[in-house]
């Protein structure tokens, strides 16, 4: 018998509102929905002072969250296995955008750091797409070489090479945090592969060691660790973005001053509607807003997982490695920026995903959820076990 499409197969035994995690779905929405309410609270006077516009940032976000809405319904359409068999070309772009936004009037410098390309409506940071992109490679590469990865050296490192290659070409525009958390993606990715526990710690520790190098030997990163260290020794210079985010949480207390409420957004804290957007929210909405969340971020990164396990049961195997990789891109960087804000970690340039003002973190991060339906909609049919025939 030929085999059907997924999509008839489903929607022939009726299970085609099932293609849908509802979970995961509402919980993104939800919050989309609070990320493009925070863009406009927390905006509003600069954009105004700027623009002339209070809500320039607004509509610029909406925009975005419009293109993020088209990019996941088009991942959502493609069937997994185009992604597992373009492993050449997956790598190829992710060398491409990394060389290409270091090029002379290719990439656009602000503040001394080249990290994006100007497609016209916006400007892509690079290491956005090549967040996904690692993640499908990856995925491709432990199904094709899973026997080797588990039992040789050599097939745990051949991918940190290539992972290698990225971060030395994140930190020359650089891009600290990006390069952090595409590694902590695709040693995430290749531990819970099966790589052997001493493997994994040598060359993490390896990694560490030389991160936290690199860390040191620039002085403007030696400056924000000794301000993560003790904001209020300097907090009107290195410590002054970090101690205005301290007081906007702790002003909060329990529910906030509510939405619009924020004092610290009035041009106290930089970056308030991009990478310090969760000071303004925990401001305005309090502790009990700040659990709210959390719990939020808890539930895509679980449903992330879950999907993994379903799609790993029904032997989808490509499927499964994928979410898995994009519950340890979202709830790592998710936890970061949070930390950052907190003061738990030194200051970073990481989105808040999902919430924070930015297309190029939006639309991927959109799109990958779209993957992430993708898995769940292909894990509903389990792979059909090979059966012997008989003479």
């Amino acid at each position: 018998m030929i085999r059907q499409p997924i999509l008839e197969r489903l929607a022939g035994s009726g299970r085609l509102a099932a293609a849908v995690d509802a979970p995961l779905l509402l919980a993104v929405l939800a919050l989309l929905g609070l990320g493009l309410v925070m863009v406009a609270s927390s905006s509003l006077e600069l954009a105004a002072r700027n623009f002339d516009n209070p809500y320039h940032f607004f509509h610029r976000q909406l925009l975005f969250a419009g293109l993020g809405v088209a990019a996941a319904v088009v991942f959502w359409l493609i069937p997994l296995q185009r992604w597992e068999t373009a492993g050449p070309l997956l790598l190829l772009s992710i060398m491409l955008l990394l060389i290409m936004v270091l090029l002379p009037g290719v990439g656009r410098t602000v503040n001394g750091a080249t990290r994006w390309i100007p497609l016209g409506v916006f400007n892509l940071q690079v290491s956005e797409p090549v967040k996904l992109l690692v993640v499908l490679y990856l995925s491709g590469y432990i199904v094709r070489h899973y026997t080797t990865l588990r039992l040789h050296f050599l097939g745990f490192v051949r991918p940190l090479i290539v992972l290698g290659f990225g971060t030395v070409l994140l930190l020359l525009q650089p891009d600290f945090g990006g390069a952090v958390i595409m590694l902590a993606i695709g040693m995430g990715m290749l531990f819970l592969a099966g790589a052997k526990l001493w493997q994994f710690v040598a060359l993490g520790g390896t990694i560490l060691v030389a991160m936290s190098f690199l860390a040191l030997a620039t002085p403007y990163r030696v400056a924000r660790l000794t301000a993560f260290l003790d904001p209020w020794q300097d907090p009107f210079a290195t410590g002054f973005q970090l101690t205005q985010s301290l007081i906007a949480i702790g002003s909060g207390s329990w529910f906030g001053t509510g939405l619009g409420g924020s004092v610290q957004k009035l041009f106290y804290l930089p970056e308030a509607h991009n990478d310090f957007l969760f000071a303004v929210f925990a401001e305005e909405f309090g502790f009990v807003g700040v659990v709210f969340l959390i719990g939020l971020f808890a539930l895509v990164v679980w449903r992330a997982f879950v999907i993994g396990l379903l799609a790993e049961r029904g032997g989808h195997c490509y499927g499964s490695h994928v979410a898995f990789g994009i519950g340890i891109w979202i709830g790592l960087q998710s936890a970061v920026n949070l930390a950052v804000n907190m003061g738990l970690l030194p200051t970073k340039g990481l989105t808040l995903p999902f919430l924070s003002y930015g297309g190029s973190s939006l639309i991927v991060t959109l799109a990958s959820i779209g993957l992430l339906l993708r898995v769940y909609r292909e894990a509903q049919v389990p792979v059909p076990k090979i059966r012997g025939r008989s003479g």
